[in-house]
């Protein structure tokens, strides 16, 4: 069960991933509350309110656990994050049309989604409902396959979404992070995203790299603009978040280059 606390108010986010622990610190201070104290939060997997982080797609026996260690990430870069949790319906990727329309109804104008696949026809409901609210703006996940993603495609990174950042791991010097998926069409920027310090599911410290990791920085960011700038949409956050980026040394593997430290900015 989820334990009822006090609404923390800020920036409402929606963090689309395998769940969250609601029950422990750091994250259940920063999840979004009705004004009973209950939890908003949606499990589109199960089909109920109680999202925890949780993915036995691979076995029940040994579930992968993801979220929390993603949200760890966005709350200390944006300590106004709201978090509003949606575990994602893996039996049944149709679903992700109800979860993007439920997160646009709780208000939500800023997603967190470091996960893909290589199907698209699992990504065509939220292709289409992604298109259909283009005053949100979904931070997503390039993924960790090591290719060109133009030629061999991720999804839904390589949906070419207008309403969405697409976002690699780099190493702090700039370099394509090892591992890392790339695509100057498909890929927008690379961000810091090895050895960054997470709070799992069980409320214990480490690191973790990849993708999924550099994601929650540039959502961050995305979080403290909105901070600064409460009337601006998708569209302006957007706009201002790639016009942060840098151009690469090396060769170009993104289509707007790297941002160096997601911490610099509102």
């Amino acid at each position: 069960p989820a334990p009822d606390a006090v609404d923390p108010g800020g920036v409402t986010v929606g963090l689309i991933d395998s769940g969250v622990n609601y029950t422990i610190d750091p994250f259940k201070a920063h999840l979004a509350r009705r004004p009973d104290g209950a939890l908003i939060g949606r499990d589109f997997w199960d089909g109920d309110d109680l999202p925890f982080d949780a993915d036995t797609g691979r076995t029940p026996f040994f579930p992968l656990h993801h979220g929390s260690a993603v949200m760890s990430v966005l709350i200390r870069e944006a300590p106004m994050a709201r978090v509003v949790p949606v575990r994602y319906p893996r039996p049944d990727m149709t679903k992700m049309a109800d979860a993007v329309g439920w997160l646009s109804d709780q208000g939500v104008r800023v997603v967190n989604l470091a996960m893909g696949s290589n199907s698209r026809d699992e990504w065509q409901a939220f292709n289409d409902a992604a298109r259909k609210h283009p005053r949100m703006l979904f931070i997503v996940s390039a993924g960790n396959d090591g290719r060109d993603i133009d030629r061999d495609p991720v999804y839904p990174a390589a949906l070419q979404l207008s309403n969405a950042v697409v976002v690699t791991s780099s190493t702090p010097d700039g370099r394509l992070a090892q591992g890392s998926n790339w695509g100057t069409a498909s890929v927008d920027v690379m961000a810091p995203g090895e050895r960054i310090e997470v709070v799992d599911h069980r409320g214990v410290p480490g690191k973790a790299s990849g993708s999924s990791f550099a994601v929650p920085r540039i959502t961050a960011l995305a979080v403290r603009a909105l901070a600064a700038n409460p009337g601006w949409h998708g569209p302006e956050l957007r706009d201002w978040i790639l016009k942060r980026a840098r151009p690469l040394a090396g060769p170009k593997l993104t289509r707007y280059g790297w941002i160096p430290d997601p911490l610099d900015g509102p």
